[in-house]
This record gives C-alpha cells, sequence and structure tokens, in this order.
C-alpha cells in the first residue's frame, strides 16, 4: 500500500464534513493529547449524566485521519458510556496495533481507518481523540 491510498476519498469526506464542537463551559473533565511524530493535537471536554456523556466539546488541530476519528467521535459520543468508549479505544488500538476487527455498530464508520495499520507513524494521531476521551473520562470520575 503506497502512503497515498491512506486518504481514501470517504477519510477526506469525513474529514472536511466534521462539525464543529464547540467547547464546554463547565464540563466535568477536559483532556489534551499531542502526537510527537506529527504535532497533531486534540483537546476534548466532556460533560457525564446519569452514567453517559452528556454533552461535549473539542478543538481539533490535526492531519486527516486524527480529523476523521474526531468527527466519528463527535457524531457519535453523546449517550455513550465510559466503559463503551474505553472498549472503544482498546478496540481501535487492536485494530491498528494487532489486526485486530474495526469497531462496528454506531462506530461503523472507524473501518475506514483500517489502512493506517500498515503506517505505524500514523497511530498516534489517528488515537488522539480515544486517548483523550478515556484520560477526560478517568478524571471525571475521580
Amino acid at each position: 500500500m503506497e502512503f497515498s491510498d491512506l486518504y481514501s476519498n470517504r477519510i477526506l469526506e469525513i474529514a472536511g464534513a466534521a462539525r464543529q464542537m464547540p467547547r464546554l463551559d463547565h464540563p466535568d473533565a477536559t483532556a489534551r493529547k499531542v502526537s510527537r511524530i506529527c504535532g497533531s493535537a486534540v483537546e476534548i471536554d466532556l460533560k457525564l449524566d446519569n452514567g453517559r456523556v452528556a454533552a461535549y466539546g473539542a478543538t481539533v488541530n490535526a492531519c486527516a485521519l486524527g480529523q476523521t476519528s474526531a468527527a466519528i467521535v463527535a457524531e457519535q459520543i453523546i449517550g455513550s458510556t465510559p466503559e463503551e468508549l474505553r472498549a472503544l479505544r482498546d478496540r481501535m488500538a487492536a485494530m491498528l496495533r494487532a489486526d485486530g476487527p474495526p469497531p462496528n455498530g454506531k462506530w461503523d464508520d472507524l473501518k475506514y481507518l483500517e489502512p493506517v495499520r500498515a503506517f505505524p507513524a500514523r497511530h498516534a494521531s489517528t488515537l488522539l481523540v480515544f486517548d483523550a476521551v478515556v484520560e477526560a473520562l478517568e478524571r471525571a470520575e475521580a
């Protein structure tokens, strides 16, 4: 696979159609993750209610892969449980690093990031939003 093949039309469509997720005024937790390799950065805010994500905000300054991950998370995170989101992060890491299957169900669009597996230098930027969400969950629950 060529590096240019990584940026499929679908990846570029998802990244390009990403909604702006305004930052939250009074989040339960915030987390920031930066890729040392490419400089991509994601900062997210979470608000939890009754054991589910009730509100989400983000600032994303990332490559198309990081933007794609963040866009899919932004579309699907409301109503998700901390357990679901931790499992999602683990499944994404396994998909990229251990030939695991892509997430499914409401997270099905993450399958478009499966080709990132062949480019270890791009794993960190693809996983930024998931790592930030899990860190924010830990802070909110502390």
